[in-house]
């Protein structure tokens, strides 16, 4: 098992010629949850993008599972790495059980139908996001919520050992979120699967996340285990904002709470 999930190092990239991405280095820890934080517009899609293999970079070194990344096949790549990206488009007419079934594109032959596995990690994909009953509707019948579960489940049914996830609580109601969360939790501690999640909500990342990497102007702005990164002076640079993190009775991890913007 390779000790990095991912490592880029002098990264950059642009969007039509407009800076993204400014030379950044970072080791992400292998069996562990990352969650990339930042202001909107910071870099952090961007970073999850080019580890994948999705956005071209303009300079530097991307490595995924202790392998440069030019070297994976796409194939290859999809076993190890399993993305959701944060507007995943998808035929409005597939039922959810079609949808879940195109994550496991990667481990079948081009003209084989589904196998008996590829079923079963549908199967467990439906039941662990609390789809099941829902798997022959449409997605077009779907609420918000229930389309970006079938999203998770489509996700999760890759069955890679890496998962990058981009703002996966997006239209999740507060108990979806942490239930997703908890998820996640499950699947590393018990399955070793590591994850990449770029996340707003600080609170969330806190609880979760083994590892923070906080962006700002497409830069890292700091990387470590997460109570070393998310500190008050770090919040309020990168965020611009008052903040106080302050212990929670019954809690194993402290909260941050914010009362508005720093003033100039």
């Amino acid at each position: 098992m390779p000790e990095f999930m991912a490592s880029l190092s002098g990264v950059t990239a642009a969007y039509d010629g407009t800076p993204a991405l400014g030379g950044i280095s970072l080791d992400l820890p292998d069996n562990r949850i990352v969650a990339f934080c930042g202001p909107n517009g910071s870099g952090k899609s961007t970073a999850l993008r080019v580890m994948r293999g999705l956005h071209k970079v303009e300079s530097g070194e991307i490595a995924v599972a202790g392998r440069a990344l030019a070297d994976w096949s796409p194939k290859e790549l999809a076993r190890q790495v399993a993305m959701l990206s944060q507007s995943p488009q998808a035929p409005s007419d597939l039922t959810v059980e079609d949808l879940v079934m195109m994550g496991r594109f990667a481990h079948r032959g081009r003209f084989s139908g589904p196998s008996a596995e590829d079923v079963a990690a549908c199967g467990t994909a439906l039941r662990i996001t609390e789809m099941t009953e829902l798997k022959h509707r449409s997605i077009a019948q779907l609420s918000g919520g229930q389309l970006q579960r079938a999203w998770v489940a489509m996700t999760l049914a890759q069955n890679a050992p890496r998962i990058f996830l981009d703002e996966p609580t997006n239209h999740l109601d507060v108990a979806h979120a942490f239930e997703l969360l908890d998820l996640i939790r499950h699947l590393n501690r018990a399955e070793n699967r590591s994850f990449v999640i770029v996340l707003h909500d600080l609170n969330m990342a806190m609880r979760y996340a083994d590892h923070v990497v906080l962006f700002k102007q497409g830069e890292v702005a700091a990387s470590g285990p997460t109570q070393d990164v998310l500190t008050e002076d770090a919040v309020s640079s990168v965020f611009g904002i008052s903040c106080r993190i302050l212990p929670l009775e019954g809690l194993e991890r402290p909260v941050i709470v914010s009362w508005g913007k720093n003033k100039a």
